[in-house]
């Protein structure tokens, strides 16, 4: 065999076992989502809950904007986005028995349901949809 071949052989298992590996660390992580906490119910669970219990709050201008807000989310990941973003405004509604999904709510919700390092995207979104930010500065 020529030493070129062997050379890709082993160029290929290295992106293969790559390749599972980061397969395999996104797996565990939704693994641990579906896992039950100390209350007997995951994560998964709590925003499943939230929505099913908020659905009749949400009207369509407020669909229309979470459908809105999940635009910059690729397209693979964004029903997994809006369930979770979908799931913390239901819970902040529900907590304050809110009548109906306000602006207000979807915006704290949708702060709260972002990650960290997404933060500066969000805010990037918020002003091109000419939100003041300075009200909801303390949750991010």
């Amino acid at each position: 065999m020529p030493g070129w071949f062997i050379w890709f052989i082993v160029f290929w298992c290295v992106v293969l076992i790559g390749l599972f590996a980061i397969g395999g660390f996104f797996m565990f992580r939704k693994f641990l989502k579906v896992f039950p906490k100390e209350d007997g119910k995951s994560t998964l669970d709590w925003e499943e809950y939230y929505v099913d219990r908020s659905l009749h709050l949400w009207n369509a201008e407020a669909k229309g904007l979470l459908n809105e807000l999940v635009q910059p989310v690729p397209e693979l990941f964004r029903p997994v986005a809006k369930q979770k973003i979908a799931g913390r405004i239901g819970q902040i509604a529900l907590d304050e028995h809110a009548k109906t999904i306000e602006f207000d709510h979807i915006i704290r919700g949708y702060i709260v349901a972002t990650p960290k390092r997404d933060h500066k995207f969000l805010r990037k979104k918020l002003t091109t949809m000419d939100v003041d930010m300075t009200p909801y500065e303390h949750l991010f």
